[in-house]
């Protein structure tokens, strides 16, 4: 695990499940436009939370590329769920913008909820396609660039599923802000 401080909020990096994170405010879903259960992030989510989630998300959707929805976090252990539409590599483009702008308008919806804290999945690097390297660059880079604007988010973490995904994010962490 890798932490960093930056403007007075600790960015940190895991190895985990995103679906079991007792300690956080919010948890982000790698969603789909629909809101609805899938594969990867969004149904670990949406299996650990219920069908009361679906059941939420269904007057949100659809959402597109970029764009973030929060909803309650029903029975998984956290108070509120941010789903962030990520890009599709190679057919949502400007894929890099858009990206960025799923960790800003989810970093934003916790403000305005006056979350304390949010965990993010690395989102859009699965069936969606995007290269990890880069994706973690974006997520951590965008991150980093918000906290100076964030007066409720001081803890936000990033949740990755593997050993190889913690190792990128915890590099790319390391050398943020140097």
């Amino acid at each position: 695990m890798s932490k960093r401080e930056i403007h007075n909020v600790t960015i940190e990096c895991v190895q985990g499940d995103i679906a079991d994170q007792p300690d956080l405010d919010a948890v982000a879903n790698a969603a789909n436009a629909q809101l609805r259960m899938g594969g990867g992030v969004a149904g670990a989510i949406h299996r650990k939370a219920g069908p009361a989630l679906e059941e939420e998300c269904r007057p949100l959707a659809p959402i597109r590329p970029g764009e973030a929805v929060i909803t309650g976090g029903h029975n998984l252990p956290n108070r509120h769920v941010i789903h962030c539409l990520g890009p599709v590599y190679g057919r949502d483009n400007p894929s890099d913008e858009l990206l960025a702008d799923c960790y800003r308008n989810a970093l934003l919806l916790a403000e305005k909820n006056h979350l304390f804290s949010v965990g993010f999945p690395a989102i859009s690097t699965g069936a969606f396609g995007f290269p990890l390297e880069p994706a973690a660059r974006i997520a951590v880079n965008t991150v980093a660039h918000e906290a100076p604007k964030l007066l409720s988010v001081k803890l936000v973490r990033f949740i990755l599923f593997s050993r190889d995904d913690l190792a990128v994010f915890d590099r790319i962490l390391g050398k943020t802000g140097q």
